[in-house]
């Protein structure tokens, strides 16, 4: 089945269908890239995705019709210069002196929304009627303890709550509510995508804790660790009641979250993947050609 579709002997009316939940993990999201490239080989197109953070982040590009070459092509153009990386980053500054101490000083916390809008490519739209394949977005709600799914309504807000990552970015304010990354509450939201397509398809980014080469932890390598094993947890809770079709881990625990300056690095490490999923998705439509016939 090189290219995801059932034979040709069989009905075109039974061909399944796949819907993908991208996890949360930062720079080691890049990894997502080669899981959308390896649908378009396949010819396959989601009927719905879901993302937490960076993976909403990719979601949103799948959604908007971008390809896997389109996103590693725009990906790479940004963030192998640092220069441009620097005059992005320059863009996303504070427009006043007023908004640069809204709340108090915060030299290390970094608005989220202004950050997107100077880096998210133009084919990703202002609002999530504008997008070809439905999407769900999460995030949390930091003092009502609780998750929000965005499917509807502003865009750039619901992928800027996803992706605030605590102690980086600040918290977003939408709808009365105070919202922190949706991979605190949900690291990968398969369970959003349970029940709306016959092959459902989970690829956790989150990574485990891991030395670097280092004989001491510093604080943020303790936060970001301490945050990577809870997240785990949790999708070890998940996967006991709601299992994708197909769930998938590439190998990124030797990035950190914050190392999308090492995209090649993390591109050339996770390529495995592409076949992974490949081999993983002919598997599973072969299952579900025998149920059908069954």
């Amino acid at each position: 089945m090189m290219d995801g579709q059932v034979p040709s002997g069989e009905s075109r009316r039974s061909d399944p269908t796949f819907a993908v939940a991208f996890g949360g993990g930062g720079a080691r999201g890049l990894a997502h890239i080669h899981v959308i490239e390896a649908l378009d080989e396949l010819g396959i197109r989601p009927v719905a995705i879901a993302g937490s953070s960076i993976g909403a982040i990719m979601g949103a590009g799948m959604a908007a019709g971008m390809t896997g070459r389109d996103v590693h092509h725009y990906a790479h153009s940004v963030l192998s210069r640092r220069a441009e990386v620097a005059a992005r980053m320059w863009r996303a500054r504070p427009g006043t002196f007023a908004e640069f101490m809204d709340g108090g000083l915060r030299v290390t916390q970094f608005n989220v929304e202004r950050i997107l809008g100077a880096f998210l490519p133009a084919q990703i739209p202002s609002n999530f009627e504008e997008l070809e394949i439905p999407l769900q977005v999460t995030a949390t709600d930091f003092f009502r303890h609780e998750q929000v799914v965005f499917q509807e309504g502003d865009l750039l807000s619901a992928l800027a709550a996803s992706a605030a990552i605590p102690a980086v970015f600040r918290p977003v304010r939408r709808d009365g509510r105070i919202l922190i990354d949706g991979g605190i509450y949900n690291p990968v939201p398969f369970d959003l995508i349970e029940g709306l397509a016959d092959i459902t398809i989970g690829i956790d980014v989150v990574g485990v804790p891991t030395p670097h080469g280092k004989r001491t932890l510093n604080t943020l390598d303790l936060v970001f660790g301490s945050s990577q094993l809870m997240m785990q947890s949790i999708i070890a809770l998940q996967l006991k009641t709601c299992r994708p079709t197909i769930f998938l881990r590439p190998p990124i625990s030797r990035f950190r979250v914050l190392d999308f300056m090492k995209m090649e690095a993390v591109m050339v490490h996770t390529a495995p993947i592409k076949d992974d999923l490949k081999r993983a998705i002919e598997a599973a439509v072969l299952a579900h050609e025998k149920l059908e016939l069954a």
